[in-house]
């Protein structure tokens, strides 16, 4: 295992080497998950790019500090991460609140970012009431009372069988997280508002959203690439809020075509 001290916190990541003459991939998670979600989407790049994982501040095995968190500070710990390992002009592929991370890291240092992968995400998600009950909801009754409720809208219903039991263990990776840094990260989502900044992002950008996402839904997500100067909007079948665990083969094509497109120029999805 690998860990970065940054802005003075344990950061748990994971470098996977790859051609020198490439950008690396960077991936940031969702709220609730730690960097295993990207597993099946990495086994089908690794060779062919460079590719950093990370577990943002109190998720995963990295540090909680202090709470509560801001999108800009959990945007910070990756710029400082990227320093530390000397990345520069990286694609950021960001799922989720790992797609408001990006955004913040475009704004507060653009030239660290060649391309922007931002995946069921949105410019601003939620109300400040949901979150706020959210957070009550964890601080009374913590992450499992909420389990069923997030799994309908991550997952569709062909992934929730009970005789899956890929799904038990996605539940079970979202109810073992640290109850404090998931609602430090929830207060961070409810003051997030990209949707000025949106419009200022002048790298090549797609947004991809799984076509029964229940968290960000299809209309949320082309709203955001929509708000971007000639971004491409890319919808994934069959799959919820997490395609990287239900259709990563899928994912990884409009990854794959997308990137083409960025470095080289070739056609997009």
């Amino acid at each position: 295992m690998q860990f970065a001290r940054v802005n003075d916190i344990a950061i748990h990541y994971q470098v996977i080497g790859g051609p020198a003459d490439k950008p690396v991939l960077v991936f940031a998670n969702s709220l609730g998950t730690d960097f295993r979600i990207w597993r099946d989407v990495i086994v089908r790049l690794a060779g062919d790019f460079a590719i950093l994982l990370y577990d943002k501040r109190g998720h995963g095995l990295s540090d909680i500090g202090q709470t509560p968190h801001s999108i800009e500070e959990h945007a910070s710990d990756l710029i400082g991460l990227l320093e530390a390992l000397e990345v520069k002009q990286a694609i950021i592929c960001g799922l989720s609140v790992g797609g408001l991370i990006a955004q913040s890291l475009y704004q507060q240092r653009p030239d660290l970012v060649r391309a922007l992968i931002l995946c069921d995400t949105a410019h601003k998600i939620g109300t400040p009431e949901m979150w706020n009950s959210r957070i009550a909801a964890v601080e009374k009754d913590g992450i499992a009372s909420l389990v069923n409720g997030i799994m309908e809208r991550w997952f569709t219903p062909a992934f929730r069988r009970p005789e899956n039991t890929a799904y038990a263990g996605y539940c079970n990776m979202l109810a073992r997280q640290p109850a404090i840094g998931y609602a430090a990260t929830c207060n961070a989502i409810r003051d997030a508002d990209f949707t000025e900044a949106a419009r200022k992002i002048a790298v090549p950008t797609i947004c991809i959203v799984g076509d029964q996402d229940g968290s960000t839904p299809p209309d949320l997500v082309k709203s955001l690439a929509q708000l971007i100067p000639n971004a491409r909007f890319e919808i994934i079948r069959d799959a919820g809020h997490l395609p990287c665990v239900e259709q990563p083969e899928a994912l990884t094509a409009v990854i794959r075509a997308f990137i083409d497109f960025a470095l080289h120029g070739e056609k997009s999805p």
